[in-house]
């Protein structure tokens, strides 16, 4: 037979169990909107928004996409270079689905699936090129919320025209 003491303790720790579930669910929530709102950010050419988004230093590994090697660069360094990349004429659509988030502590991973496309409608290089892969972004709490401090591409499959992904206006 349980005591009051014993039941009181049983009502207790099944509080903290939702109460930490509560905060898992809010945790999840928060990471996925992020990773989600980065590319949001990069179609709508929201440079600021999408720097909101990331710790000072992001490590990086597109390298299944352009070569190279992976590395650690400022998150400034990072959107410039997307700014640059992605100019205003430039139209680009990104999607993501199948998000798997891991959370330890203060640090978390979430894998998920992504789409996306260049286009560009005028110029000397027009055309489409498009990408599908499989991304792993890393987040860590920090006092300002979730931000993204790393992100990795495999990718799976692209096609179109290639000039089209990496052309750049001259200045």
């Amino acid at each position: 037979m349980i005591g009051r003491a014993q039941l009181g303790q049983v009502e207790h720790d099944e509080e903290i169990h939702q109460q930490l579930s509560e905060q898992k669910i809010r945790d999840e929530s928060a990471i996925r909107l992020i990773v989600d709102e980065i590319d949001n950010a990069c179609d709508a050419k929201d440079w600021e928004t999408c720097r909101s988004f990331f710790a000072d230093e992001i490590a990086v590994d597109f390298t299944s996409l352009a070569g190279g090697e992976p590395s650690l660069i400022s998150a400034d360094d990072l959107i410039n270079g997307w700014k640059a990349n992605l100019f205003a004429e430039k139209k680009t659509f990104h999607q993501r689905g199948n998000h798997r988030i891991e959370i330890d502590g203060t640090s978390a991973t979430v894998f998920s699936k992504a789409y996306a496309f260049n286009l560009l409608e005028s110029g000397d290089i027009k055309g489409l090129w498009e990408v599908w892969g499989n991304y792993t972004h890393k987040l860590q709490q920090t006092n300002d919320g979730w931000k993204c401090s790393g992100m990795t591409l495999k990718v799976v499959h692209q096609r179109g025209d290639e000039r089209v992904r990496t052309f750049q206006p001259e200045n």
